[in-house]
């Protein structure tokens, strides 16, 4: 019946968070996300698209990065792309390439890395990350980054 064929999933195929759900905690993947959908929470896989529909709050780790939806969080990856209705609120980190185009809304600093190798192995994604490693490898941010947007 149910268990009579077994297939292997292959980390090429691509998993869907659609417009109706709603998820609340970390995301690992060894493949391809796509989220249409809302997420709290940090994601870490290989590929990650958030459509028009999509919302991330969190942290986002990833090898290549799409962004037409929004983020409100730092992203760390080789290759991101900012599409017109993206919105980035955070960080921008990346190894690589950074493509932006019009009408990309983005509040929050761009760096390039010197890294160029992925830190995204099977080991890194399912493995939980030391406290002390964590706060100790943070950069601290100015609390005021346009002073005239206060006034």
């Amino acid at each position: 019946m149910f268990g009579d064929k077994k297939t292997k999933i292959k980390d090429s195929e691509r998993s869907l968070i659609s417009e109706t759900v709603s998820i609340e905690g970390t995301i690992n993947s060894s493949g391809a996300i796509d989220v249409a959908g809302l997420i709290k929470g940090p994601v870490f896989s290989k590929e990650l698209i958030v459509r028009d529909t999509g919302s991330i709050t969190g942290t986002i780790e990833a090898d290549d990065v799409e962004i037409h939806g929004h983020l409100d969080g730092k992203v760390t990856a080789q290759n991101i792309v900012i599409g017109a209705t993206g919105t980035v609120k955070g960080d921008i980190e990346f190894g690589s390439n950074l493509r932006t185009e019009n009408g990309a809304d983005i509040d929050g600093y761009i760096k390039k890395t010197n890294s160029s190798k992925s830190k995204l192995t099977g080991d890194f994604l399912f493995k939980k990350k030391d406290k002390k490693e964590t706060t100790e490898n943070s950069e601290e941010r100015p609390d005021v980054v346009n002073k005239e947007a206060i006034a």
